[in-house]
């Protein structure tokens, strides 16, 4: 701890950036996406490069090892170690240099993949490794590994397009690894590296010969270095090449020089359909003939667990036909769209021409399934490249385990290597999940084991040693993509010989003497099964811990709450920067903490006891989850279902029992049943936003910024005119009272009324049977952790919407939040069959509304309001699978174009936005995307959003006024009207 504590001094006098040195940071730095667990000795996040390589050298001098890291997705444990972690990705992520004519580039190791290519994008070109971990994998990361991504076939691997890469060694020389000739005549005799490059040189001389009789004759084979890049060629050698697939062992990266290629344009896709599985594998040695740029494999198991995602769903439904045993997607992307469908039908007549045919006996069962249709193509690739998390997602104690993870034999071979291979996998009790790249023999392999279990970890390890033999046979790869790490590079020895490891043992040492750089990676490994390192050691152990919601679908301790958290692979969907809303105050801050891996990771360190007693409801686990908006994305977008928001609700459970409830908590946990005495006092409740003063105090002791208004309350509630209004004859519909919009936009409330009975529907305006205020949701008091009290709001709602519900009456809503509180957390908080009824039958207003649309009973008079309106969606619509409908509804509105806002959360999210410790956070958010959109808005342009906390965002930021849905129709009426009493035929009938 002394040595620690020095280190930790030096760095936060000498380095501006991060330096985390605390248990529940650096627990968060303890993973990647493998198995493994090491606990760092601190992590530090440069600014800039000097930075990092400052951090390098302080660490050197105290005798520590240095591991750097991007994404931490490696697979196979190689950005875990317990010395000092180098986070390059939140600072170190620039374009350097773009030459576009000779399609190259210069980038930061942290650059994220995706980041890069919509960079590149608008100049034609693109960086093609295509990792399915494109969102979050970085550059520096694909290098350590040598990467392949689906399409190796046409584009190569990260070796193939590096060009050139700048690193510091251990000892701090800086050096540029590139082409360079034979003789190092090229090489300036002051380079430092001069000497280095001459013994490396020499190294491939004398191997050359071992080298081409023991490294395998695959695309797909990153294991041990790269010591073929060294043998004598009539091409220059080109050093870098050596660094790519090092993991981090021989230099410390700072630049990487790439070959860009042209974007592909045009695209179609061919599913190919098998009855058998070893059909399909026998099959890819012939569909590869056609000179596809990918053909990936899709499994039983993989078609079965995306059919219970909802992401997913509806593209399995348009593309899979039948129950095939495996899909094959082959992909063709030339230039001339007429040559791919010409391709694209000579797929078909392959098929044919292989014996499959839709109506052939379950062996030849098949044929293809042509996909041009750009928007599901994407699909298709999405869901390919969630393959991982997709076999990730089983709710059971046992999951695919990466270890035989990238084993790659030549293509002849894959049929019977993978039905031997399921063999194995039966003999050891088990069975395995099988995807990806069919094209380049190289399979995702993942037999299903519980590695909390001794006689599990046995299995792994036996299996672990009868497929690498079988790969030997079959003159394979046993580390054909994600590199080698703490799982493979025991095994080099048997792949390689013992010569080859310890010509990998002498470039190690020539590199790094002392022994710095990422140790025990490659050479000098641990055993693969040292459970010591394992994240379920041998000790792991969860204790009986009392949790308020349903877990009951998982396995573990609290009910389930333990198999919830552990759920999280570490694959790191969460941390792209676009597209969908997960995790908004990551895009917002770039920190670990403030992800839903980071989350979970310290969730299960705190439940298992590793940070210490009382972790689960501390500060610094209130600390880990502030900026956690419970937009509920990771509830859809994660694909292993990792439900932060519900997780969260439960730690706020814990830290109202374990330490009470703040001021902050009170007033917004309680309002629904304060509001009616705030509202009759509505002038003296709205004194605060008046006065400067109060707006301090209210900062200092409530915690709520000075820098927001709060809703202004008004003595005008909402107050039902009827129990029932509409036409006695029409549909019935119940409309959600919320507390929301009662008591601050009754205008919304109003509007709905008029739009439903102007649409001849019955409206029920249910009340408690004992009277008081209108029925609430309860979201206040989750949002508290005042489950209890939560509960007995829904009770309430349960009780007066039940009889409704039951006769199959649709319950609609007008603020996501509330309304969507029926779906989700009453199910978690009730079972009974009234629960369940009135979630069955809960609706968002647009959800509705285009139900009786597309039904033929939605008769609205609708009138021209505006030519266009811009649309923010809500973040627990999108969770929901929500948001379409609202897009649907606005087009019912003549001549009104509907733009989507591309956006992740707004970052008010209820309380959050107020808090004084948070408005900075959610400002930042706002920013992202949100706010500039409505700005660059003309006036004209309606802008729209169903979230009360969205429209406050959107006012505060922009100081524009965003509309609920309702009301653009009300309005759309409305117009409808005036048009209809100024029209010639409306004056005719007028006069008469």
């Amino acid at each position: 701890m002394t040595n620690a504590s020095s280190l930790e001094r030096r760095l936060r006098s000498e380095v501006t950036g991060d330096v985390l040195f605390d248990a529940f940071n650096r627990g968060r730095y303890a993973t990647d996406a493998s198995f493994y667990q090491i606990m760092p000795a601190g992590v530090v996040l440069p600014k800039t490069m000097d930075e990092a390589l400052r951090a390098l050298a302080i660490a050197r001098d105290d005798g520590r090892k240095v591991t750097p890291r991007g994404g931490g997705t490696s697979q196979c444990g190689q950005t875990v170690n317990d010395g000092l972690i180098v986070d390059l990705s939140k600072h170190l992520n620039r374009i350097l240099s773009l030459d576009v004519e000779n399609r190259t580039c210069v980038v930061e190791p942290g650059i994220v993949l995706d980041d890069l290519n919509r960079q590149l994008k608008k100049h034609g070109l693109w960086f093609p490794v295509d990792v399915s971990t494109a969102s979050r994998a970085t550059i520096g990361g694909m290098a350590g590994n040598n990467s392949c991504g689906g399409r190796s076939l046409r584009y190569g691997t990260m070796r193939d397009n590096t060009l050139s890469m700048e690193a510091a060694l251990a000892d701090g020389t800086l050096a540029r690894f590139g082409e360079t000739s034979r003789d190092l005549s090229d090489i300036p005799a002051s380079e430092a590296t001069l000497a280095l490059f001459r013994d490396m040189l020499d190294l491939g001389a004398r191997e050359a010969g071992e080298i081409a009789a023991r490294f395998p004759k695959v695309q797909r084979r990153v294991g041990g270095y790269n010591l073929d890049a060294l043998v004598p060629r009539n091409a220059p050698n080109n050093m870098a090449h050596l660094l790519v697939g090092s993991e981090g062992t021989l230099a410390f990266t700072t630049k990487v020089e790439l070959k860009l290629w042209p974007v592909i344009r045009n695209k179609v896709v061919g599913v190919c359909h098998f009855g058998s599985f070893y059909e399909a594998m026998d099959a890819a040695q012939h569909l590869v003939k056609l000179k596809p740029i990918a053909v990936e494999l899709v499994d039983r198991t993989m078609i079965a667990l995306g059919r219970d995602i909802a992401m997913f769903r509806p593209i399995i439904s348009a593309a899979i036909k039948g129950d095939p045993d495996a899909v094959l997607v082959v992909e063709f992307a030339e230039e001339d769209q007429a040559e791919n469908l010409a391709r694209l039908k000579q797929l078909t007549e392959l098929m044919a021409d292989l014996c499959f045919g839709w109506n052939n006996d379950k062996r030849k069962w098949g044929g293809v399934v042509e996909i041009t249709e750009p928007a599901l193509q994407s699909g298709i690739a999405d869901f390919r490249a969630a393959g991982l998390n997709v076999m990730m997602s089983m709710k059971q104690e046992g999951k695919p385990v990466s270890f035989v993870e990238d084993c790659a034999v030549p293509l002849p071979h894959l049929a019977d290597y993978t039905a031997r291979l399921n063999d194995v996998f039966a003999k050891h009790g088990t069975s395995g999940t099988m995807y990806a790249h069919a094209s380049e023999g190289c399979l995702h392999v993942r037999p299903v084991l519980n590695l909390k279990l001794e006689k599990d970890v046995k299995a792994m390890r036996a299996i672990a040693e009868e497929a690498f033999a079988l790969v030997r046979e079959y003159k394979g790869s046993h580390s054909g993509e994600h590199g080698d790490g703490l799982v493979r590079s025991e095994f080099h020895e048997t792949m390689f010989g013992e010569r080859l490891v310890a010509d990998f043992r002498e470039v190690k040492k020539r590199f790094d003497p002392d022994n710095v750089l990422n140790p025990g990676k490659i050479v000098d490994a641990p055993k693969m099964d040292d459970r010591s390192l394992f994240r379920f050691r041998p000790d792991y152990r969860v204790n009986e811990l009392k949790t308020k919601l349903d877990w009951s679908a998982w396995p573990g301790a609290g009910g389930g709450f333990q198999g919830a958290i552990e759920m999280c692979n570490n694959n790191g969907a969460c941390r792209k920067l676009e597209g969908g809303v997960m995790c908004p105050s990551y895009r917002a801050t770039r920190n670990e903490k403030d992800v839903t891996r980071g989350r979970a990771n310290t969730l299960r360190l705190a439940i298992s006891g590793q940070l210490g007693p009382g972790a689960l409801a501390s500060d610094e686990m209130m600390e880990t989850l502030k900026l956690c908006v419970s937009c509920k994305a990771c509830r859809h977008e994660c694909p292993t279902g990792v439900d932060m928001a519900k997780m969260k609700i439960e730690v706020l459970a814990a830290r109202a029992a374990s330490h009470g409830l703040t001021l902050r908590d009170r007033l917004v946990g309680y309002l629904p049943r304060y509001a009616g005495l705030a509202s009759a006092l509505a002038p003296l409740a709205n004194l605060r936003n008046r006065s400067a003063v109060l707006r301090k105090l209210f900062e200092r002791f409530a915690g709520i910024s000075a820098r927001r208004a709060l809703p202004a309350f008004r003595r005008d509630v909402f107050v039902p005119p009827a129990a029932s209004v509409g036409p006695k004859a029409g549909h019935e519909v119940v409309l959600f009272i919320d507390t929301f919009n009662r008591i601050y936009e009754r205008e919304n409330l109003d509007a709905a009324l008029r739009v439903l009975t102007a649409g001849g529907y019955r409206v029920h305006l249910p009340q408690p049977s004992g009277g008081g205020r209108p029925p609430c949701c309860g979201r206040t008091f989750l949002s508290a952790g005042l489950v209890d009290e939560a509960k007995a709001e829904l009770d309430r709602l349960v009780a007066a919407f039940a009889p409704f519900a039951a006769r199959g009456v649709p319950i609609v809503g007008l603020e996501p939040s509330c309304l969507l509180t029926l779906r989700d957390e009453l199910a978690s908080l009730r079972k009974d069959n009234d629960a369940k009824t009135v979630g069955a039958h809960a609706l968002t207003f647009e959800e509705f509304l285009v139900r009786e649309a597309e039904a033929g009973r939605l008769q609205l008079p609708l009138g021209a309001v505006a030519d266009k309106a811009m649309v923010h969606g809500h973040c627990h619509q999108k969770s929901f699978g929500a948001f379409k409908p609202v897009e649907q509804v606005l087009r019912l509105i003549p001549g009104l174009k509907v733009e989507t806002i591309e956006s992740s959360c707004c970052g008010m999210a209820g309380a959050f936005g107020y808090g004084a410790d948070t408005y900075d956070a959610s400002i930042e958010m706002a920013e992202l995307s949100l706010l500039p959109a409505v700005r660059r808005a003309d006036q004209a342009t309606l802008v729209v959003a169903d979230g009360t906390s969205c429209r406050h965002q959107i006012h505060d930021g922009a100081q524009r006024e965003a509309l609920h849905v309702a009301r653009v129709l009300a309005m759309s009426l409305d117009r409808a009207t005036t048009q209809s009493m100024t029209s010639p035929v409306a004056k005719d009938n007028n006069h008469g």
